[in-house]
């Protein structure tokens, strides 16, 4: 395995200008603020948090989909937030590839499943013939668990689980170091979501290609993915190995996140934790941690002053109880 980060992001932020009214000032929406981490060929990241946490607004920056508006991506070793020429611009973005949450509206009702597959070759790969084309589309069919008689059917055809094995296949058609796979199997059957999970987990066996995972469900964050970062309102609050922030989760909000989360055990008992009051707006965050109102443990240094991500027991965590000692212990296996 490949030591060397194939992603690099510090204290990356994205922000959105909202235009004023008539009776409203312009204002500044921080969609993404100060995330850091670093991504290794043939490791999982999972982003994990609410709607609205951030995580969509951070794929579509990996992807380069959206620029940055503050701090550093690295995508192989090149800094994505400055300027990049065109030549360059074009091989980054070859070795980024997005798997979208929706398998029914990602790919092109028009086309037939093997000039889906191959398009992503006609427009990078002008050097390949068509023949070597449809050679390279088949043999990615037979990776991700399609049959040979799929390769002239339309994706209306399929069902979701084979019409999400079909956007895992495009997306690999280019050999990509990094694949960043958006909510994919949120809109698919239980059943059908562990297929499609084991399948992302042999072809990263064998393509050893890097997975940042994102996801509201900790359920399926625990079987694929090797850290976990949790968001809150733009901000990461928590980042930790996967068994680390399962076994001893650090920060209030992962606690509470972990409680609702369903257990396949029906003699376990969980306290579930309840967070009073709504996700505050991100047109107008709360003061000192943007968590504290829906806190048990926040203080006056809480509702002050903004929590840094620091190492505490093994884990980073934004959190001032957490820093100082206030939290007891719990277990959450």
């Amino acid at each position: 395995m490949i030591d060397s980060p194939v992603l690099e992001a510090q204290g990356l932020e994205r922000h959105y200008d909202i235009g004023g009214g008539l009776f409203r000032k312009p204002s500044v929406v921080k969609a993404v603020g100060g995330a850091s981490f670093t991504l290794t060929a043939g490791r999982t990241l999972a982003v994990v948090g609410e709607s609205g946490c951030g995580k969509s607004t951070l794929a579509r920056m990996v992807t380069m989909i959206e620029p940055p508006s503050a701090g550093m991506l690295k995508i192989d070793g090149v800094d994505v937030s400055q300027p990049v020429d065109r030549d360059a611009a074009k091989r980054l973005r070859q070795t980024v590839q997005i798997v979208f949450q929706d398998p029914y509206g990602s790919l092109n009702p028009r086309q037939r499943v093997g000039t889906i597959l191959e398009e992503p070759l006609v427009i990078n790969r002008p050097e390949m013939s068509a023949a070597e084309r449809q050679d390279a589309a088949r043999r990615m069919m037979a990776r991700v668990g399609l049959r040979p008689e799929h390769y002239a059917r339309y994706p209306h055809m399929f069902s979701g689980g084979q019409r999400q094995r079909i956007a895992i296949a495009r997306a690999l058609m280019l050999n990509p170091r990094i694949l960043v796979l958006d909510e994919p199997v949120s809109a698919l059957d239980v059943s059908i979501q562990a297929q499609v999970l084991n399948l992302l987990a042999d072809l990263q066996q064998e393509f050893q290609v890097a997975y940042l995972f994102i996801s509201h469900d900790l359920s399926v964050v625990r079987h694929i993915a090797d850290e976990v970062l949790v968001m809150y309102l733009g901000k990461p609050v928590e980042m930790a190995s996967r068994d680390q922030l399962f076994s001893a989760p650090s920060h209030p909000y992962t606690r509470a996140l972990l409680s609702a989360t369903p257990v396949a055990d029906p003699t376990r008992r969980r306290d579930r934790i309840r967070l009073t009051g709504e996700l505050p707006s991100p047109l107008n965050p709360p003061s000192g941690c943007y968590f504290h109102p829906r806190c048990r443990f926040a203080d006056d240094r809480c509702r002050a002053e903004e929590p840094l991500l620091i190492p505490a027991a093994g884990h980073r965590t934004a959190c001032h109880a957490v820093e100082e000692n206030r939290l007891p212990v719990e277990e959450v296996v």
